[in-house]
């Protein structure tokens, strides 16, 4: 709750700290790389801590950063705020709740489990609801979300990129981590060690997006990121399933350094289309788009990876029914069925790597139409853009 308030005020102090542009760009790229730089650190130190102290000390980690920013924050860290901020309007916040989580639930049953009527009915709640959230902010004097920023073409395609960008990075984050462990027995160290070229690309790029803006116009940056992206997750579609993990880091290195270069600037876009006294606002907007991203990513290509999995296990006909069953949910209860198969084991956990190995490549294979349909879409939204 308190990360969610968090994360937006950064974002929106740089808009009112560095008014230069070029200095703004390079103050968001610093801050999409601690944000990526994070995403690096989060697994290598959360396993050294999984591997040598009980599991709940990975939820100390964030203390020895949170106390000296808590001392230190006030000091150096100027004020920045809306002069005319409004009330808190409570029915919104539970509409946009009441809009989010059915939509998430919805496509967790259409994909994972099959349930047609139950996710139809889910996602139309929430999409009902997203309607009457987005009525009450048109009619609001302090509207939650100003849906006046969304008629600037810079705001919109910022947006959308950090939506559909995030979708892929965490879906392929949630794909990644299961296939470095479960597949190929890496522990939780070690899987996340083997992620740092991906993430350091993507922070690496954040500062290439930065220089290649003085010559190049923003539009074409972002398009060109999206498209790197999108090979990222064509080299995991059409790679041999026993080409190994390398092929698969590549892809992820590809698709990190295609986010790096689309989403420094699409938040430049995003501050640079608000007005400072509506810097909170857009910094909170371009924020959401970046939790909206990881739930759909994990959700949507989450459940796309469970649904073809269980499509394509194919177990023993000898193995218990209940353990059959139990196989069939996810990678992880198939490793513990093959752990207490006995001599079934060894084809139960082959079956159990094939069907994954094969949903993970199936879901990069809608992955890769997604992020090419998402360029297009940023190509035409930005084409007014300034330069």
């Amino acid at each position: 709750f308190f990360g969610a308030m968090l994360m937006p005020a950064t974002l929106s102090l740089l808009r009112n700290i560095f008014l230069d542009p070029r200095q703004r760009r390079i103050a968001i790229a610093v801050w999409a790389g601690g944000f990526s730089g994070g995403a690096a650190l989060g697994p290598i130190v959360g396993g050294f801590l999984l591997n040598h102290f009980w599991w709940g000390s990975v939820f100390l980690m964030a203390v020895p950063v949170l106390v000296p920013l808590l001392v230190l924050g006030p000091l150096l860290v100027p004020e920045s705020r809306d002069p005319r901020p409004g009330p808190v309007d409570v029915p919104s916040v539970v509409l946009a709740m009441l809009a989010m989580a059915p939509v998430v639930y919805g496509i967790k049953a259409l994909t994972a489990s099959g349930e047609l009527f139950d996710g139809l009915l889910s996602t139309a709640f929430g999409v009902l609801f997203g309607v009457l959230f987005a009525r009450r902010q048109a009619v609001l004097e302090h509207p939650m979300l100003d849906l006046g920023l969304f008629r600037h073409p810079g705001f919109t395609g910022g947006v959308t990129v950090n939506v559909l960008g995030n979708v892929g990075l965490m879906g392929f984050l949630f794909m990644l981590t299961q296939y470095l462990q479960l597949v190929v027995g890496l522990d939780p160290m070690t899987a996340g060690l083997t992620m740092v070229p991906g993430l350091a690309l993507t922070v690496l790029s954040g500062f290439a997006a930065v220089r290649a803006v003085r010559r190049l116009a923003a539009r074409t940056v972002i398009v060109a990121g999206m498209a790197v992206s999108a090979t990222g997750f064509l080299v995991v579609a059409l790679a041999d399933p026993a080409a190994g993990p390398l092929v698969v880091l590549g892809g992820f290195c590809l698709v990190g350094a295609g986010i790096g270069l689309a989403e420094t600037l699409s938040n430049d876009l995003i501050l640079a289309a608000a007005p400072p006294r509506k810097a909170g606002a857009a910094s909170a907007i371009s924020e959401t788009g970046y939790e909206v991203g990881a739930v759909l990513g994990t959700a949507v290509l989450g459940g796309l990876l469970t649904a073809f999995y269980q499509r394509h296990l194919e177990l023993p006909a000898a193995l218990d029914p209940g353990a059959a069953a139990a196989a069939h949910e996810t990678l992880g209860a198939a490793v513990e069925v093959a752990d207490g198969a006995g001599a079934l084991g060894p084809a139960v956990q082959e079956a159990a790597f094939a069907a994954f190995t094969a949903g993970m490549h199936w879901t990069a294979v809608v992955m890769t139409g997604l992020v090419v349909v998402a360029a297009l879409t940023v190509a035409r939204v930005l084409r007014t853009a300034p330069r």
